[in-house]
């Protein structure tokens, strides 16, 4: 696959260097760190933005260089090597229905920490594997577009959920003080996506020794998930339907057909 250096990276890599600059002349400033991470999100989002609303596109340059699912692979990758060594910064980071008021910029950064190495790997080998398949299919402001409204309405799904769970007192919706953090909502999303429009498509999933269709295994995943301790499922469950809507839509548009 060729990758290539053009203006939506451009967008999304310069947004995100102007907004870590500013973010640790703030932070240096006040001494609240987390301002960094803040501010480094703000600028990477702003970027994105700024792509999709001016259409631009990177038909016209070749060669290898850097796309946006490299750009965004690799500020996680930034942002959990900070947390790492920085972990204080973490709770102003993490989504938390219960202080959400307090820090509403979590909608956007829980989208790019991870509470572990094993999470951030699997996410982005599936965002690197998905998010290109899906770029080429539809083109990157689709792309961009399906990832971080998938990304933020999963979070949005997981602050009403577990708002709701602890009014009703239904323990299976889960608890508002519980942080959630990951980019597993936007996967989703893009997980979704590509069931619609390419609902026969097979994938190898370990450790099954041969290939199973990748409705099977993105739903299938979705399931076993949401049983399973520790796992978000309602970030899960908003990115999933956001990104079924929007492959609907997609469908018959696409701009390669492979």
């Amino acid at each position: 696959m060729v990758l290539h250096w053009g203006r939506a990276a451009n967008a999304v890599w310069g947004g995100a260097t102007l907004g870590a600059i500013v973010g640790l002349i703030v932070a240096l400033i006040t001494g609240d760190w987390g301002l960094l991470a803040l501010c480094f999100t703000i600028g990477t989002f702003a970027g994105t933005l700024f792509q999709w609303i001016g259409r631009l596109s990177n038909r016209s340059y070749h060669g290898f260089g850097l796309n946006p699912i490299l750009v965004l692979i690799i500020l996680n990758l930034l942002l959990f090597i900070a947390t790492v060594i920085v972990p204080d910064i973490r709770p102003s980071l993490w989504l938390q229905p219960a202080g959400f008021l307090n820090r509403p910029w979590v909608i956007l950064t829980s989208m790019f920490t991870h509470g572990s190495f094993w999470h951030i790997f699997t996410n982005m080998l599936t965002l690197f594997f998905f998010g290109s398949y899906l770029s080429r299919l539809v083109g990157q402001d689709r792309f961009l577009f399906v990832y971080f409204t998938g990304g933020i309405l999963g979070n949005i799904c997981y602050i009403v959920l577990t708002l709701i769970g602890a009014i009703s007192a239904i323990g299976f919706l889960g608890s508002p003080f519980t942080p959630a953090v990951g980019a597993s909502g936007a996967i989703f999303a893009l997980a979704g996506a590509l069931v619609v429009m390419r609902p026969r498509l097979t994938v190898f999933i370990f450790p099954i020794p041969v290939p199973i269709p990748l409705w099977i295994a993105v739903i299938g995943g979705f399931l076993i998930l949401s049983f399973l301790p520790h796992i978000a499922w309602q970030a899960h469950l908003g990115g999933l339907v956001l990104g079924l809507v929007a492959g609907y839509f997609f469908r018959g548009k696409e701009r390669y057909s492979f």
